[in-house]
């Protein structure tokens, strides 16, 4: 009797292993705020939209001039023999060449076919890639955060049923012991009390066990201290006004894939732009201004000095490149074919995945009123076994399966109302309008 008075000692503290926790509550938006400041994904977002912004210049699309300053020294030490036409010999030994050269020059491509212009589309469109990309991790960022929170809550809910569940077999237990002790019941039956509450508590510390994985895994994407403890919210509320035409337009309009599949397709467009003007002259103007100043000690002129202001126009025409040019626009336009192509069938999945998670969240809809109510039931039909099973009127194996009915109850609900908010929190992030009520 001493060993079963601390088996169920135990049973006792292994039950209440969750509930001895207090740490600091963590609310979903807290959460999701920790994740945007915090998210290397993000950050990294963040700095190649800002890049992409950056590049959005005049200068970067070729439209404007290029000006340098140039400097130029040259030097040289010569020995030189002149002959000149009276016939006197000159000899220059040693005789130190100095030349230096300074100056600006500019230089302006005026006309290219006009694939400047094509450029600064270019890099406008790459622009709105960029802001739609970090938008998009942004989105799918807070999606995690929300279902990994929401799926605690879940967790949560499983562990309460367990305690549930754990609590009616320690009093199942406690109850054979005392029909044991009577003599209106068996030691197999007092065991087998026992054997069930040891299985139940198994199960509630392997769910603690996940519980707590899935803990590390919210404190991973929140990128601070895995083991740092929290609790959540206890109940998931799921918005039961989506319709599936409302979410298809949205989508259209609102979702990141197909968004990127319309800037894609304007590239290649873009592009076919920036071929076909190397069909066009290329105009160019160069100016300058030079300071130069020389020695020669055996030149005509030992020392000369110039400077001045030079400029020219220079212009080139493709006229044959072996039919490169024609392959390079053909090219060019199968692309946009295939932009078109890929828009099209990034709206057909974007479409079907809708359609499938509109399923599931319908579903999950109706799955959460019959759940409730069966819970609520087969909780009140466990109490009611559990008294019966306290006056000997059913089996140990009666009220057992009034357990395994509660808990399987419970676990359905759960279920329910996680696939429902999972499958809610998909379709606003496909239309890009995630919240985190």
């Amino acid at each position: 009797m001493k060993r079963l008075g601390i088996f169920l000692l135990y049973i006792l503290f292994a039950g209440s292993l969750h509930a001895q926790q207090t740490p600091p509550r963590l609310t979903l938006q807290e959460a999701v705020e920790l994740a945007l400041q915090n998210n290397f994904n993000i950050k990294l977002s963040q700095n190649n939209a800002t890049i992409a912004k950056n590049n959005v210049s005049l200068g970067n699309a070729g439209m404007l001039p290029y000006l340098t300053g140039d400097v130029t020294s040259s030097n040289s030490i010569q020995t030189t023999r002149q002959t000149r036409a009276d016939g006197t010999i000159n000899n220059i030994t040693n005789a130190k060449n100095t030349g230096i050269t300074y100056g600006v020059n500019l230089d302006w491509t005026i006309f290219d076919g006009f694939a400047m212009f094509a450029n600064y589309d270019q890099l406008k469109e790459l622009d709105k890639l960029g802001q739609l990309g970090l938008r998009d991790t942004v989105q799918s960022m807070v999606a995690n955060v929300i279902t990994t929170y929401y799926s605690l809550i879940s967790q949560d809910a499983q562990i309460k049923a367990l305690n549930g569940v754990l609590a009616t077999s320690r009093t199942q237990a406690r109850y054979a012991n005392d029909r044991y002790q009577v003599g209106s019941a068996s030691k197999l039956e007092v065991n087998t009390a026992l054997v069930n509450a040891n299985l139940d508590t198994a199960n509630l510390i392997n769910q603690i066990q996940q519980f707590r994985y899935t803990k590390i895994q919210l404190n991973q994407l929140l990128m601070r201290d895995v083991q740092t403890d929290f609790v959540v919210a206890d109940t998931i509320i799921v918005d039961g006004n989506l319709k599936l035409a409302d979410i298809i337009n949205q989508a259209q309009v609102q979702n990141p894939s197909i968004l990127a599949g319309q800037i894609n397709k304007r590239l290649a467009e873009i592009n076919l732009r920036q071929v076909k003007a190397t069909r066009y002259p290329q105009i160019a103007v160069t100016s300058g201004y030079t300071i130069s100043d020389s020695k020669n000690p055996a030149g005509f002129a030992r020392v000369q000095n110039a400077r001045g202001f030079n400029y020219g126009v220079t212009a080139s025409l493709n006229i044959f490149d072996g039919f490169n040019q024609w392959r390079r626009e053909r090219n060019a336009k199968l692309q946009i074919q295939n932009a078109e192509l890929n828009y099209k069938q990034i709206q057909q999945n974007i479409e079907a995945t809708i359609s499938n998670f509109y399923i599931s969240y319908t579903s999950g809809l109706e799955l959460i009123k019959i759940g409730q109510a069966n819970t609520e039931l087969a909780k009140r039909n466990l109490d009611l076994s559990l008294e019966k099973y306290r006056l000997g009127n059913i089996t140990p194996l009666e009220i057992r399966e009034a357990q395994r009915v509660y808990l399987d109850a419970q676990s359905r609900f759960s279920a329910a109302q996680y696939q429902s908010k999972l499958a809610e929190v998909t379709l606003k992030q496909l239309t890009n309008r995630i919240d985190i009520k």
